[in-house]
């Protein structure tokens, strides 16, 4: 067994915040876990973006959100969808009853590499999943490059 050395590097004064630090730690790493979940509004919808060689393609997750709901523009190069959700279900059980409600409106935009045309663009709701692809401009689908990889040192400027 070693001993500890009294000239080493070890400190031997105590922290008196040490055991405050600690259930400050514990406090806010389990800060949610027993509240009531907030569901405030629609919420942001989960969105995916995806580039083919032609194409942009969004998809957004809008459970329970009808067609008449949903907005989807262009402002420039910016694409949004927006719309409001609105749900209510009812339920009766044995000698109670439940009743849930969501709504609220929801707002989601991004930036395109580029401005769409007239006509480009093209939305469809299949089963709760919004589906809109942006065609991409002739110039934009073509302006990617190969540049060759040579060997060697670089040529000296001057």
């Amino acid at each position: 067994m070693k001993m500890p050395s009294l000239w080493g590097a070890q400190d031997l004064t105590p922290d008196p915040f040490k055991s405050f630090r600690r259930e400050m730690e514990d406090l806010f790493r389990n800060f949610g876990h027993n509240l009531p979940a907030l569901n405030v509004g629609a919420g942001a919808p989960a969105v995916n973006v995806a580039e083919t060689a032609g194409a942009v393609e969004v998809t957004a997750e809008l459970p329970g959100v009808e067609e008449k709901d949903i907005k989807v523009s262009v402002d420039g190069n910016r694409l949004v969808i927006a719309g409001e959700k609105k749900h209510e279900e009812k339920r009766e059980a044995k000698d109670w009853h439940v009743e849930e409600r969501s709504f609220g409106s929801f707002y989601r935009s991004m930036t395109l590499p580029f401005s769409p045309a007239d006509g480009a663009i093209s939305a469809h709701l299949d089963k709760g999943v919004l589906h809109v692809s942006v065609k991409k401009p002739v110039e934009a689908a073509k302006s990617s490059k190969t540049i060759e990889i040579k060997t060697g040192a670089p040529p000296q400027a001057g």
